[in-house]
């Protein structure tokens, strides 16, 4: 079995810590200990300490996260069947989680908005990556452009936020109204005339 090397534990140690209680409340020792590396190796790998780090993990574990959804949206024919099945997987998830934190690149960008401009800069980065794949996909199923961009943004937002209301009411009704709400405005979308056929 191939050794995972200390640099990626220390970025996947601190992915799960970001998820379970945010950026301030996580200190270098803790990832240390979670990664099971000597403390110098943080600095050996990442000049910048924590900082650095957390920008590997939100880079890390954003492009997971849209691969993940670009997977569950891509089977689907239909992006409102497609879109509200994602959204019934993550209700699933999340309570099968205990409702841990489904998403850490949301919750640190949150966070950290007004103190770590260099981090907010990595969450901007990351979230305009899930807009640009979310928008070629949607094209992909005939939406023009702009309704592609605004339907993916509005998917997004409202994941993001029907997580935040998820856990704190430990119920998965936020979501799947959110994603019966966003497949109500996808078929919307797609049974206007002017957003039929293919992409231009």
């Amino acid at each position: 079995m191939a050794r995972v090397k200390t640099d990626e534990r220390i970025v996947v140690a601190m992915t799960e810590l970001l998820r379970r209680q945010g950026y301030a409340a996580t200190g270098i020792k803790q990832v240390v200990d979670a990664a099971g590396a000597p403390i110098g190796s943080i600095y050996h790998h990442f000049s910048g300490g924590k900082r650095d780090v957390a920008a590997a993990a939100l880079r890390q574990s954003g492009a997971a996260y849209g691969e993940l959804v670009g997977m569950l949206l891509a089977p689907y024919d239909d992006i409102a069947d497609g879109i509200e099945a994602a959204f019934v997987a993550a209700a699933d998830t999340i309570a099968e989680s205990g409702w841990l934190n489904m998403c850490p690149v949301a919750t640190v960008a949150g966070e950290v908005a007004d103190t770590e401009p260099a981090l907010r800069a990595v969450a901007a980065e990351v979230m305009d990556a899930w807009v640009d794949q979310g928008t070629a996909l949607y094209r992909t199923h005939g939406l023009p452009e702009p309704e592609a961009r605004t339907l993916i943004l509005a998917v997004i937002a409202s994941l993001e936020g029907a997580f935040i209301l998820a856990r704190t009411q430990r119920s998965t009704a936020p979501i799947l109204a959110a994603g019966h709400a966003m497949g109500g405005y996808a078929r919307a979308l797609t049974a206007d005339p002017e957003n039929s056929g293919a992409p231009a």
